[in-house]
């Protein structure tokens, strides 16, 4: 069964591990495989393999190593997000090192649902996996952090269309800002002072409305369009570094 129909609560998520070292796949399938509504349907060394085998399985979450020999994880998420059809596209996790900075950016731009750190705990990778599963994206504040400093140090492209006027009612721009600065629902509900249910809404219209895959490329597009700049000072936040954020 797809990852929509596990988000429906009966269903089983598939994954695809891909990493060149064998521990971490090992390691990563044993904690997943232990879990209810979690399947591990493959693993792959390389990203070569990775494309042919999320080709013949059909995972919902393929979790994905940045750097790897044949071909990197980069590339890799390139073919399968581009070579499978809308309702069987999985949603790719990359497994990121705090030394793989430059990466973040351009995995965004591929199509990465979400970032686990490699050192992450067996609970934040089982929260990681549901997450992306459901169709959210999972962003650390870390990573967030660093995508926008990326952002201040490259400059910006023409973006793909402008955000209007007309696109967005002020409400979802509001909110479209707070994402960009990373933040979490439950902080966007705290900062406009509105339930979190009516955050969820804005943010599943601001989507539809930007024909946007999930909170990873709305964070792209707010930044390339000039929605936000580097260097702009958001709210104030809590818990910063207390862990990733959906």
């Amino acid at each position: 069964m797809t990852a929509n129909g596990a988000a429906g609560g009966g269903g089983t998520t598939r994954c695809l591990i891909v990493d060149d070292q064998a521990m971490v796949r090992e390691g990563f399938a044993a904690v997943l495989a232990a879990q209810p509504g979690l399947l591990v349907v493959g693993q792959a060394a390389d990203g070569a393999d990775a494309v042919r085998q999320a080709r013949h399985l059909r995972p919902d979450v393929v979790l994905m190593d940045v750097r790897m020999p044949v071909m990197d994880g980069l590339q890799a998420a390139r073919q399968i997000l581009s070579g499978a059809p809308g309702p069987a596209r999985p949603r790719v996790l990359m497994l990121t090192t705090f030394d793989l900075d430059d990466y973040v950016y351009e995995a965004l731009r591929a199509g990465a649902s979400g970032f686990l750190l490699k050192d992450a705990t067996a609970a934040e990778l089982v929260h990681a996996v549901r997450v992306v599963a459901v169709g959210d994206a999972l962003l650390a504040p870390s990573v967030t952090r660093r995508l926008i400093a990326d952002f201040a140090r490259r400059p910006r492209p023409d973006p793909p269309f402008p955000i209007t006027a007309g696109a967005l009612t002020q409400r979802e721009t509001e909110v479209l800002r707070l994402i960009a600065h990373g933040l979490s629902n439950t902080e966007i509900s705290s900062t406009l002072v509105i339930a979190e249910q009516t955050t969820k809404t804005h943010v599943g219209r601001i989507l539809a409305k930007l024909n946007l895959r999930d909170r990873a490329q709305a964070v792209v597009l707010a930044y390339e369009t000039g929605l936000v700049t580097p260097g702009e000072s958001g709210p104030a936040r809590t818990n910063l570094d207390a862990g990733p954020h959906s």
